[in-house]
């Protein structure tokens, strides 16, 4: 016979599961639909197979991290199993109300790590690897961006002007006995590339969003014993796909729309290099959040592009005197949206480049950045100080 508390469990882990499809699916194929390669229903479909795809593969060694390794399996009784979701629900709750997209990676395991140490079973070796990575991968991020940002960016968009490029570039001809897909009439070899490869990085991302958030939702209940690991992912996963189908369509319109002032081949930057960091982790069994790494990508991307203005010897010269080098600003990658340069142009040289002056909405506000972090450090803090009164000091716990 399932017990209710069996239930609540399930039902808050499809909560969770729910939540994560809809903002997941939003980040991901954003930059798809909003240049209207894709649908929403086909972004949906693509989110909710690569998606399981990433959490029957990798997301399975994040689930027995977080589901066995932080603390022990057998500390996962259903009531603190339901505890533990309870808080990544609750942390996901109030992202929302201040419109910030919460680390549930972070936010689960400061959960299960608060469990740990009212019981006095962390192990503090697992947990001080996780925190290190957590550092770690967003400074990786950064740099990672703000190289390609300072001396790549420019070559790629003039060989690679993705700007142009809006709607799907194949269509189905039914003329024939057989539907078969052709190229749209007018569109260049190029542009087909370009539509195929928005795509693909997008299911790319939901490989990378169902190998680290899989286990968010379900490794509780895995680590109880009660739900089996597959199961579980196969739960996660109907539960994201629920959530694609749905909340989805909002979060959709509202990165797709406000990726007009970020140029599509920064997004895809963007997407490649959080994705591939979170993948990696993943591997490793390491729960990491997707949403700050893309974050610190986008600082990095626009710090590095703004950089080009000013050569490192002359920034080094500035620094030692005490005075600014350039008047630096990350809007650079909406001005290149709008002067998007033509393949016959030459990019100028680091040092020699004109500052632009911007016109386009700002790509980083550093008091809403501010604002971005805080909330990331201090919801994972809340869930494992809450976490810890809970199994501390209720006598039901």
């Amino acid at each position: 016979m399932v017990s209710v508390l069996l239930v609540v469990g399930l039902l808050v882990a499809v909560f969770v599961g729910f939540n994560i499809g809809g903002s997941s699916t939003g980040v991901a194929f954003g930059p798809a639909v909003g240049s209207k390669t894709i649908s929403k229903i086909v972004a949906a479909g693509l989110m909710s197979g690569f998606f399981l795809l990433g959490g029957a593969t990798l997301g399975t060694e994040v689930i027995e991290t977080m589901g066995g390794d932080i603390v022990p399996a057998e500390m996962f009784t259903l009531a603190t199993s339901v505890g533990v979701l309870f808080f990544v629900g609750f942390a996901l709750l109030i992202s929302n109300l201040f419109g910030v997209p919460a680390s549930t990676s972070m936010t689960a395991v400061g959960a299960i790590a608060g469990l740990g140490v009212a019981t006095g079973t962390i192990d503090w070796s697992v947990m001080g690897q996780i925190v290190s990575w957590w550092l770690f991968a967003p400074v990786l991020a950064f740099w990672v961006c703000a190289v390609i940002g300072r001396y790549f960016y420019p070559y790629i968009q003039q060989w690679f002007p993705l700007e142009g490029a809006r709607g799907s570039p194949v269509v189905i001809d039914r003329s024939g006995a057989i539907p078969l897909p052709r190229k749209r009439p007018g569109t260049g070899n190029k542009e087909v590339l370009a539509g195929f490869l928005v795509v693909g990085i997008a299911c790319y991302m939901a490989f990378s969003a169902g190998a680290s958030n899989a286990a968010n939702a379900v490794a509780p209940l895995v680590g109880s014993g009660r739900l089996g690991l597959y199961p579980g992912v196969f739960l996660a996963s109907g539960a994201v796909a629920l959530g694609a189908f749905t909340i989805a369509r909002r979060t959709l319109d509202t990165v797709g729309n406000d990726l007009t002032d970020l140029p599509i081949l920064a997004a895809l930057i963007v997407e490649s290099v959080s994705a591939t960091i979170i993948t990696a982790l993943s591997w490793m069994g390491i729960p990491a959040s997707l949403a700050v790494s893309a974050t610190m990508c986008i600082v990095g991307l626009g710090w590095g592009r703004a950089t080009r203005t000013t050569t490192i010897s002359d920034a080094a010269s500035a620094a030692v005197k005490g005075e600014s080098a350039t008047e630096m600003s990350v809007d650079v990658l909406a001005a290149d949206e709008a002067e998007a340069m033509d393949e016959g142009t030459s990019v100028s040289k680091i040092g020699e480049e004109e500052q632009t002056e911007i016109t386009a909405a700002d790509l980083f506000d550093p008091a809403a950045t501010g604002r971005v972090v805080m909330l990331w450090i201090l919801t994972p803090t809340l869930s494992g100080v809450a976490s810890y009164l809970l199994f501390r000091f209720a006598p039901v716990f």
